[in-house]
């Protein structure tokens, strides 16, 4: 390879040549995107990424050696979760004002990587911007992520990689960056301070249990694509410094959970973060979750900030609402009904509007045994409904909503919680934690609940194992709240449409209730 760094203006004729090049081969214009580490010559149905010849504080892009070995990092890095996108790298040789893309028999002045090209309304922060951005995509790229998480490879303990020193000060490193504002970031740099001292253990708790792991750095909408067949994925993950990749996995979900809620969409972000617990079932990281978001919401402002053009979404108020503490939590809600009461939807739509964990009994019940949500038992040969099994998913149940709640989350559990010693163990787990009680309980006429039991049973995409015959026995055996438990319960009848602000107007009504009572007698 020859001795010949690019220097700002041969990179910028090698562009102009390429770009002609590109142009006389394809027929087409072909436009140009500059940040401030990369060049992109787009065509109708490919992309050229070079590296600029750049030394900065968080990179370096300075010889044609390092370009290379980044663009093949790229390469490597996103195949993991584009594959379709990320095709090639591809040298570049010939002179800097006279560049040929591909080998010609001559050493490689620079590289690029080749990219397949997609619609700039097929990135989900264009799809929110447009009000295309529906609920199932968000789903799918909860699952992606989860996978992804899953698999990735973990780091060692002692690999150096998130330590708690590590990880406070990359969060104070860019409030000093953005230090130039005074007082609009020193509430945020004593937040910082406290909440960080107080996180060390979980911290070192998190390197400790695997979830340190190679992530994909910078998960903001603008990275996330839906692809031609409809899968979601992310793109343009983090090559050029590891330890901005080996991270948290609850780092990198909680750039995808700020973002969400910076754009205003914070009730996509719960449904984010339910999918993904509920695949993951890496409960134990919501206690670091807000702290990650507010530094996710940090780097985003000073991005922001240092952008040419005014920035769209005001990334430093939403730090700020994260980390105002929450004076409206409705505590912990307990959903109770039959099987086909819909339980599950309106604890679904709750979450969303509440701002809430949710715990689903048929989810855990299955992770207890090894299986996936969707998994079926009897497939398994397994026998998931003994009643040491069922004593053990509701210990498992109140054990997470536990972990929750001192995370400072509300939590629904979605369970059937048909047995009044059932609800009162959880009656007596708020009243530990001083935080308010409510039982929700979803009601509908029995040949609905029939249908509905049969349908789901039919479709198998539900978690929910439950057959007519369970549902005949639950009606059976049901134990409906007793006179001393109606002033903590909420009914609602799904046989007809459920307005979900009214519930969640009720639920915070009933739980105001019970913190101003100051006990559930």
């Amino acid at each position: 390879m020859r001795d010949a760094t690019l220097d700002s203006r041969a990179h910028a004729a090698c562009l102009k040549a390429l770009q002609r090049q590109l142009e006389q081969a394809t027929g087409q214009p072909v436009s140009r995107i500059e940040t401030h580490i990369s060049s992109l010559l787009l065509t109708a149905h490919t992309v050229y990424k070079l590296k600029k010849p750049v030394r900065l504080p968080f990179v370096d892009f300075s010889t044609p050696q390092q370009r290379e070995h980044f663009c093949r990092e790229e390469l490597r890095l996103n195949r993991r979760l584009a594959p379709q996108l990320y095709l090639d790298v591809v040298p570049i040789t010939g002179t800097f004002d006279a560049p040929h893309l591909g080998s010609d028999g001559g050493d490689a002045i620079d590289h690029a990587v080749l990219m397949r090209r997609f619609p700039a309304d097929a990135l989900l922060s264009q799809r929110l911007a447009d009000g295309r951005l529906e609920p199932q995509l968000i789903d799918r790229l909860a699952h992606k992520l989860a996978r992804f998480h899953a698999t990735a490879p973990c780091a060692a303990p002692n690999s150096g990689f998130a330590t708690p020193a590590s990880v406070i000060g990359r969060v104070h490193a860019v409030l000093k960056q953005l230090g130039a504002s005074g007082a609009e970031v020193h509430s945020l740099q004593q937040w910082v301070a406290v909440h960080g001292t107080a996180l060390r253990p979980a911290f070192e708790q998190r390197r400790a249990t695997q979830a340190i792991r190679e992530c994909h750095g910078d998960l903001h909408l603008s990275n996330t694509v839906v692809l031609d067949d409809g899968e979601v994925t992310a793109f343009d993950c983090i090559e050029f410094d590891p330890a901005l990749r080996w991270i948290d996995v609850m780092d990198d979900l909680a750039f995808a959970t700020m973002d969400l809620k910076a754009r205003g969409r914070a009730d996509l972000a719960w449904r984010l973060l339910d999918v993904y617990l509920q695949e993951r079932g890496d409960h134990a990281g919501l206690q670091v979750l807000r702290f990650y978001e507010v530094g996710r919401a940090l780097v985003r402002a000073l991005v922001a900030r240092l952008a040419p053009a005014p920035p769209a979404v005001d990334y430093l108020a939403c730090a700020h609402h994260l980390a105002e503490p929450e004076t409206r939590s409705p505590g912990l809600a307990v959903m109770c009904g039959l099987s086909g009461s819909g339980k599950s939807a309106l604890a679904g739509a709750l979450l969303e509007r509440a701002g809430a964990v949710r715990l689903r009994s048929d989810v855990e019940r299955k992770r207890l045994f090894g299986l996936t949500p969707l998994q079926r038992s009897h497939e398994a040969g397994l026998d998931l409904y003994t009643p040491r099994a069922t004593q053990d998913t509701f210990d498992r149940l109140r054990d997470l909503a536990r972990q929750a709640l001192l995370a400072g989350y509300p939590v629904i559990v979605d369970a059937a919680f048909l047995q009044r010693a059932e609800r009162e163990t959880f009656r007596r787990l708020a009243d530990e934690l001083r935080l308010p009680f409510t039982v929700i309980r979803c009601t509908a006429d029995v040949p609905t609940l029939r249908e509905r039991v049969a349908r789901r049973a039919d479709e198998g995409v539900d978690p929910s194992e439950a057959t007519t015959e369970v549902l005949e026995w639950q009606i059976r055996t049901q134990e409906a709240p007793e006179p001393a438990e109606q002033g903590w319960t909420l009914g609602i009848d799904t046989s007809q449409p459920v307005d979900v602000a009214d519930v969640l107007a009720r639920w915070r009504a009933v739980a105001s209730r019970s913190g101003r009572s100051g006990a559930h007698a």
